[in-house]
């Protein structure tokens, strides 16, 4: 069954004929060329002649021959129809040198409207970034939503089917393959994130020591929603170790840590002191894009550490929102998991616990909303049935919240 991914498709209905590159990018296999077929069918329906859809995907080994920027901005100019709008898109697009010139190239024609893939975050890096200033917007796909994921099982009580989903993948593949081959989630996983080292990874930073980066992958994924650092991280994997080879700086796992970030397997959240109003330097937190990836790549069970499991869950939905920066927070010697900030500068304060049934564990988790002075609103979001207030605070359960329009 096709998911529509309606929500992403709503933005790019929005930001059609806009005078705006539109840059989509998100983890290999999440879903960016389906996204992009579906937006071309709504096209076609909306009466757009598919002579005026242009489109490429450069993964495919027909343009091997054809990776030269010059020869793909010629070709495409001579299928343009200077009668009527062209939309061109070019799928995987970093995959061609000097590919900016080609962007440039094609946007600043007056009859076409660009639409861009990329699965690593080097495409809004650099010479592109620099270029296009002010002229595109990035939409940042991620895997199924739980309420997308619902789609596919229409019948399965929520309750019951949020249990598989927490504990389970779900990439758009991986999560059709839960009905039919349950089998080869892990091996599919698996294979996901071998292209993702090789081709993301490994070659464009010339990585040589290979070991010492699944390591810093491992415990970064061991450790979703701990406060993590260069530093701690660089002792926590050399700690004990009588083998020299396997030392490693905290320079490295720096960038070993940027590197998953930047091809999307990894999300990064700053520190934000509240009451300072600054993001912190030191102590970040980072959640994997998929909850199935901490399964695959680090044997986690199905009981193991569900608060920051929910707490990546969370996560990920505050940024299918898009409803402004997000921050772990801190207050005084207190924390907030999250805090979000609208453009206008309004905030919203998340607080997440996998149960808070008792009375000793409620007031823990409602403690560092008491002492911060302002009046945005304040959740607290648990796996606990039902929904109240207490003291002002919304306490939520997660699956109302997730299902939320």
């Amino acid at each position: 069954m096709l998911i529509r991914r309606e929500s992403y498709l709503n933005t790019l209905r929005d930001l059609r004929d806009k005078n705006l590159i539109k840059v989509i990018t998100g983890l290999r296999r999440v879903g960016k060329s389906t996204l992009l077929e579906l937006f071309q069918e709504d096209l076609r329906d909306s009466g757009v002649n598919s002579s005026a859809i242009i489109t490429y995907n450069f993964e495919d080994p027909i343009y091997r021959d054809k990776l030269d920027w010059g020869v793909l901005y010629d070709e495409i100019s001579a299928k343009l129809d200077e009668h009527t709008m062209n939309y061109v898109f070019l799928d995987e697009v970093q995959t061609i040198p000097s590919f900016e010139r080609l962007v440039d190239g094609l946007f600043i024609k007056k009859n076409v409207d660009l639409y861009i893939t990329g699965s690593n975050a080097f495409l809004l890096s650099g010479e592109l970034a620099t270029l296009l200033s002010g002229r595109y917007i990035s939409l940042n796909v991620l895997p199924l939503s739980f309420a997308e994921y619902s789609e596919l099982f229409p019948m399965t009580p929520k309750t019951e089917l949020f249990a598989e989903y927490f504990n389970a993948s779900s990439m758009p593949e991986a999560a059709s393959l839960s009905v039919d081959a349950p089998n080869l989630v892990n091996k599919y996983l698996l294979d996901i994130y071998e292209t993702i080292i090789n081709k993301d990874v490994k070659n464009r930073y010339e990585i040589r020591d290979m070991a010492n980066f699944e390591r810093v992958t491992k415990f970064a994924l061991d450790n979703v929603g701990n406060f993590v650092s260069s530093n701690s991280v660089a002792e926590a994997l050399g700690a004990g170790s009588k083998n020299h080879e396997t030392d490693i700086s905290h320079k490295t796992v720096d960038n070993y840590l940027k590197y998953l970030t930047e091809s999307f397997f990894m999300y990064k959240a700053d520190r934000y002191d509240i009451k300072g109003k600054k993001i912190l330097k030191t102590q970040e937190k980072y959640y994997a894009v998929d909850l199935g990836f901490l399964t695959a790549l680090v044997g986690g069970t199905a009981n193991a550490d569900l608060g920051h499991k929910l707490e990546n869950l969370v996560y990920l939905e505050l940024r299918r929102r898009n409803i402004g920066d997000i921050w772990v927070g801190k207050h005084d010697d207190n924390e907030v998991d999250f805090v979000v900030q609208n453009p206008a500068g309004e905030r919203k304060y998340y607080q997440v616990a996998y149960t808070a049934h008792d009375a000793a564990t409620l007031e823990r988790e409602l403690s560092s909303f008491k002492k911060i002075r302002d009046n945005y609103p304040k959740f607290l979001i648990t796996t606990d049935i039902g929904n109240s207030t207490v003291g002002g605070i919304l306490r939520v359960n997660v699956i109302d919240w997730l299902l939320e329009k």
